[in-house]
């Protein structure tokens, strides 16, 4: 159950939030949203995998 949340809301943050890896941005040069952006995504990521 909990997995197939985390796989859901994965695909969710796939649709609606920006894609960083793609622009190629310097995460040294990045903003606050941006970095919680980043960490967001790859928090639900890594739990949609386990």
């Amino acid at each position: 159950m909990k997995k197939i949340f985390f796989k859901v809301l994965a695909y969710i943050n796939r649709m609606i939030l920006p894609s960083y890896s793609r622009k190629a941005i310097d995460l040294s040069r990045a903003s606050k949203l941006q970095l919680a952006i980043i960490g967001w995504r790859y928090y639900i990521t890594t739990r949609a995998l386990d």
